[in-house]
């Protein structure tokens, strides 16, 4: 895929950005909040880290293969809510994967759920993505939520999926294709 450009993206809840190296200290809170770490294998972070961590990013999207938002409040966007983010982009196949995560104080308004739908837009739309997969733990309500009320299908199990925190791990898998965003209610 080619360079990525950061494209406008905001409802009235939320905006999508690219991550500023201001918000190292938003960014840490949220990958080292216990929620995060509980369902994440991240290594242990610091806030040096965290700018490299920025700067990686960046770098992903300049080759194509992943871009990741700062998700922020729609009317102040120094007001980080968490991320969300488009990786493992085939353009081959017409394939990419979501993933989110939200600060603590962000959870259960909607924010991640909002942000899930306009980045999926913008895959369908601009990149012309025919199916978008997200991954999470059997153990993680809350990602299937947001999953779910963002349009995705539940379509199995895939077992001892990844490695995780010293053992396997088994996923979800949850699927999305255009008709399936268009079909929910925002």
């Amino acid at each position: 895929m080619p360079t990525l450009e950061f494209p406008e993206l905001a409802d009235d809840v939320v905006r999508l950005r690219a991550w500023r190296d201001a918000d190292a200290d938003d960014q840490l809170a949220g990958l080292t909040d216990p929620l995060f770490v509980r369902h994440s294998d991240v290594p242990p972070l610091d806030r040096d880290k965290i700018i490299r961590r920025i700067a990686t990013l960046d770098r992903q999207r300049k080759t194509g293969s992943a871009i990741y938002f700062a998700i922020v409040a729609a009317h102040d966007d120094t007001e980080v809510l968490g991320e969300v983010s488009l990786s493992d982009l085939d353009g081959g196949t017409g394939r990419g994967s979501v993933g989110y995560w939200l600060l603590g104080a962000a959870r259960g308004r909607g924010a991640a759920t909002r942000a899930v739908r306009l980045l999926a837009g913008w895959a369908f739309a601009e990149l012309g993505l025919a199916r978008l997969e997200l991954t999470c733990g059997p153990d993680n309500p809350g990602s299937q939520r947001v999953a779910l009320r963002s349009g995705f299908r539940q379509e199995g199990l895939l077992r001892s999926h990844q490695p995780f925190k010293g053992g396997r791990r088994d996923s979800l898998i949850f699927g999305l294709l255009p008709n399936d965003l268009a079909a929910t209610e925002p």
